[in-house]
């Protein structure tokens, strides 16, 4: 099904289904069974790392820059250790990662008091609901305990995921990513759709193409001045982004990598996101990576900054070139010249796409 602002009727949800599917953990497996590269070196990291021995903190609010700094570990533990009981069959990942999502069940809320608890719920959700997903799988994850950690992304998650943030469009992207997988995770037929809505109405403020005109569309927290906004660039061409002269690589990678998150969950239920958006996905990634290879940033007034690449790269790149066929050259070459060479660790929701999404087998929608 090609997403079109319809709503999605009548849906099944697959588990799991986020990030992850059997099928993608299996093909893993299977390449790290046999020694190959990159998933072995990528899985002896992160086995080796202290999320894969962490066990669950004590938080019941996240108040400060330090609360999210914990929360983000925990959730980043959580995934790294589903992974690994997925890959290992040792339980004592499963064990250990469920007994972090069953502390999280008694989380209360992000009390900040600013949109920074958005981003912060961003962020972390779009990391515990694909930990969640793959621990569905563990047959002593009982079911009350389940629908615990449900209520709690309910209580907790959803109060700052459902408003968009006027802020930089980042943040709502970084919203969507959470939304989509908690959605898949607490089967919430509405939340997916909403999910949907907002990635439809932000992709053209935030991914431009010159067929759109000559400016971007307007949204809310623009103050009516896209140029002020966009932070000033000196040539509209395709594939810039909102954040691309604000600093290009920083905020311009964890907007790109989200919103390709949200696109490969919904293709992983069946919803396609990707095709209607391809010319504009493709054109950012394309260009944020010429940018990275050249060291130029022609597109700004001001020379922004190249900050550290981020795990933003490979779940893209995998649709459009492994199952669609699109050439892509820059990001290939970014993403076998330095992406996977220099293991770019983990940041915030940007975890781990080399391991679970380098050269997955291609596949179709029905498939």
């Amino acid at each position: 099904m090609v997403w079109s602002g319809l709503a999605v009727a009548g849906m099944t949800f697959v588990h799991p289904g986020a990030i992850d599917t059997s099928a993608s953990l299996d093909f893993v497996k299977t390449r790290i069974e046999a020694g190959d590269q990159p998933w072995t070196r990528e899985f002896n990291k992160i086995r080796s790392a202290s999320a894969a021995t962490r066990g669950p903190g004590q938080l019941a609010h996240v108040a400060d820059h330090h609360d999210a700094d914990a929360a983000r570990d925990d959730a980043l533990a959580a995934y790294t250790q589903a992974l690994l009981w997925s890959f290992t069959d040792d339980e004592i990942y499963a064990r250990r990662s469920i007994a972090i999502l069953n502390t999280w069940s008694n989380f209360q809320g992000f009390t900040l008091g600013t949109d920074q608890d958005k981003l912060h719920a961003g962020w972390i959700g779009a990391v515990f609901a694909p930990a969640a997903e793959i621990m569905r799988g563990y047959s002593e994850w009982t079911p009350a305990q389940i629908t615990g950690l449900q209520a709690m992304f309910k209580r907790a998650f959803y109060p700052q995921l459902i408003t968009a943030s006027p802020w930089n469009g980042n943040v709502d992207l970084t919203q969507i990513d959470a939304m989509i997988s908690i959605a898949v995770f607490n089967e919430d037929e509405a939340l997916f759709k909403l999910a949907l809505v907002r990635l439809e109405s932000r992709n053209p403020a935030y991914f431009y193409l010159t067929s759109d005109g000559a400016e971007p569309a307007a949204i809310d927290g623009d103050g009516g001045n896209l140029q002020h906004f966009w932070f000033d660039p000196v040539d509209w061409v395709d594939g810039l982004t909102q954040e691309t002269c604000r600093d290009n690589g920083h905020h311009s990678q964890y907007a790109l990598g989200s919103a390709l998150h949200v696109a490969e969950v919904a293709w992983n239920q069946g919803v396609d996101v990707y095709t209607p958006n391809q010319a504009r996905y493709t054109a950012a990634l394309e260009l944020l990576a010429s940018q990275f290879l050249a060291e130029s940033f022609a597109t700004c007034s001001v020379t922004t900054p190249a900050t550290g690449r981020f795990n933003t790269w490979e779940v893209g790149y995998n649709h459009y070139h492994n199952r669609a066929g699109v050439d892509l050259p820059n990001t290939e070459k970014l993403i076998m010249q330095q992406i996977r060479i220099d293991s770019v660790p983990a940041t915030w929701n940007l975890v781990y796409e080399t391991l679970t999404h380098a050269g997955l087998p291609g596949k179709t929608l029905a498939e």
